[in-house]
């Protein structure tokens, strides 16, 4: 899938004789292009998983991760597994059922993602963070956020992609050539903490959303500058 090419940000060129702002798009930076691989999953509280120990199956156990983000498991007791990969805490499960068992052999799947979420801004009905959609493709985000507002751009949706030690990735996805002929190019899916951004009329503004709404609400970690932007802008 081609990455189109997408301008963020917003520059300061003048004021009008009203004290009006005109804003002008740049180049992007510190976002990687996209990939289609999803990032390993993250547990967080409601995630439901299977421990499953090899050569002790009576230790074998179904789990929840609770509020406090542990599970409590009966080879191993109680072990944190909120924001970690199911590799790290299968990992840590048989670090702590060792000091029980000999040489645990354990494997560990996620049953139950209930955790998982998307994050929709702009022009929606209901910007916020809902539940990653049984059928994960942007379009089903923003149905989930009430739907497109009347001034969307329906032709330049923006993804978001965070990673693990590595810059986010963008890409631009034409929901409305998806709507009209199910253009394949434009199906992508989502994974968990995925950002669906719906612009008004020029992607510019995404940055300013994300200053908004994302950095100062949410873990997310970029290395690109936000140009500060006076209420005349919102």
């Amino acid at each position: 899938m081609a990455l189109k090419p997408l301008l963020l940000g917003l520059a300061l060129l003048a004021f009008g004789g009203c004290g009006s702002i005109q804003p002008v798009e740049r180049e992007p930076t510190g976002f990687a292009p996209w990939s289609s691989a999803a990032p390993a999953y993250r547990l967080g509280a409601g995630d439901r998983v299977r421990v499953d120990f090899l050569m002790t199956p009576e230790m074998s156990q179904d789990a929840v991760v609770e509020p406090d983000g542990a599970i409590n498991l009966r080879a191993g007791g109680r072990i944190s597994a909120q924001g970690l990969t199911t590799a790290r805490l299968e990992n840590d499960i048989r670090h702590a059922a060792g000091r029980t068992l000999r040489t645990p052999v354990v494997t560990l799947a996620v049953t139950e993602a209930r955790s998982a979420r998307v994050i929709v801004g702009g022009a929606v009905a209901r910007p916020g963070a809902y539940p990653l959609p049984a059928r994960p493709s942007p379009l089903e985000a923003v149905m989930l956020a009430g739907g497109f507002s009347p001034e969307s751009r329906v032709d330049q949706v923006i993804i978001i992609r965070q990673r693990d030690g590595a810059p986010p990735m963008l890409r631009t996805v034409d929901l409305r050539r998806f709507l009209s002929d199910g253009a394949t190019s434009e199906a992508i899916l989502l994974a968990s903490e995925d950002i669906v951004f719906v612009p008004r009329s020029r992607v510019a503004e995404v940055n300013l959303w994300i200053d908004q709404h994302i950095d100062r609400m949410l873990p997310f970690n970029r290395s690109v500058s936000i140009t500060n932007v006076t209420e005349g802008l919102r």
